[in-house]
C-alpha cells in the first residue's frame, strides 16, 4: 500500500531522459494586467498569472512557485507535468486534462501533515502543496495519474491507460464524482479521500508482481453518496488496519460491498 513514485526518476519513459532539468519553456509571458497563455515544451514552470497552460514536453513546477491559471491546464499526449516533487501553490480556474501517454502528478505532503502515509515532496520533504482545481480533472489513456492532497471542486475522471508507474489518488478533497475505469497498470490506490458524490471503479487490471498483491486499494475514504466496484482484478483491498473502513453516505455495491 505504501507505494511511492518520483517523476524525477521515471520522466525519461516519455521524455527521453530529460528529467526535471532546467530546459527551455516557450511562453507568451504574462503581465500583471492581462495574463497570457503559457506553453511549456520542457523545464520549469515558474510563478505567475497565466490565461492557460499547455504542456507538450517534460515540465515541472518550480519549487515553492505560486501559480494562478485563469482557464485550463492541458497536458498533451506523451507530455509530463510534475507538480508532485516539490511544494507549490497552484489555482486553476477551470479544468485540467491529460492525454494519451501523459504523466500528470499534482500535489505532495508529508505524513506529519496528512496523518497517514502521505506523499512527500521529494525536493522538500517537509513541504506542503496547496493545489486547487475549480473545474474538473479529466485524464484519458495516461501513463500515470498521481493526485495527492489536492482540492477539486468538480469531478475527477480517469479513463484507460497504465504503465509500471503506481497510480495514486490519495488525500484529496473532490466535491463531485470520482470515476476510474479501464486501467491496465502495475498498482492503483484510492486512499484517504473525501468525495462529495459517487465513487465508481470499473474494469481495472493490475499487474503487481509482489507476492500476495491483493489488487486495487480502496482505503478509508469518506464518500457522500455511493461506492461501486466491478471488474477489478485480481481483487480489492481495504488495507491492513482492522476497522479502517470506508465511510459511505448511501450504498456500497459490487466488489466494494464489504469495504465499509
Amino acid at each position: 500500500m505504501n507505494k511511492a513514485f518520483r517523476l524525477t526518476a521515471l520522466v525519461g519513459l516519455v521524455a527521453g531522459g530529460l528529467a526535471l532539468s532546467a530546459g527551455p519553456a516557450i511562453a507568451a509571458m504574462p503581465t500583471a494586467r492581462t495574463p497570457a497563455p503559457y506553453s511549456c515544451t520542457g523545464g520549469a514552470i515558474s510563478s505567475g498569472n497565466y490565461a492557460s497552460i499547455t504542456v507538450t514536453g517534460p515540465c515541472f513546477v518550480a519549487p515553492d512557485a505560486v501559480i494562478t491559471v485563469v482557464g485550463n491546464v492541458d497536458i498533451a499526449a506523451g507530455a509530463v507535468l510534475d507538480a508532485q516533487s516539490a511544494p507549490s501553490t497552484i489555482t486553476v480556474g477551470r479544468n485540467v486534462t491529460g492525454s494519451t501517454g501523459s504523466i500528470v502528478g499534482l500535489g505532495c505532503q508529508p505524513p506529519s501533515y496528512t496523518g497517514n502515509s502521505g506523499h512527500e515532496c521529494e525536493l522538500e520533504p517537509d513541504g506542503i502543496s496547496e493545489i486547487t482545481v475549480n473545474g474538473n480533472i479529466t485524464i484519458t489513456d495516461a501513463a500515470a495519474a498521481l493526485l495527492n492532497g489536492i482540492t477539486v471542486h468538480g469531478n475527477v475522471t480517469l479513463t484507460g491507460g497504465g504503465s509500471e508507474i503506481p497510480w495514486s489518488i490519495k488525500n484529496n478533497t473532490i466535491d463531485g464524482n470520482l470515476t476510474v475505469s479501464g486501467q491496465n497498470t502495475e498498482w492503483l490506490g484510492v486512499l484517504f479521500n473525501t468525495i462529495g458524490k459517487n465513487v465508481t471503479l470499473t474494469d481495472i487490471a493490475l499487474s503487481d508482481v509482489h507476492p500476495g498483491a491483493p489488487g486495487v486499494y480502496i482505503v478509508q475514504n469518506e464518500i457522500g453518496r455511493n461506492l461501486n466496484c466491478e471488474g477489478l482484478t485480481p481483487g480489492v483491498s481495504g488495507g491492513f488496519v482492522p476497522g479502517a473502513v470506508n465511510v459511505v453516505g448511501r450504498h456500497a455495491t459490487g466488489q466494494c460491498a464489504t469495504l465499509v
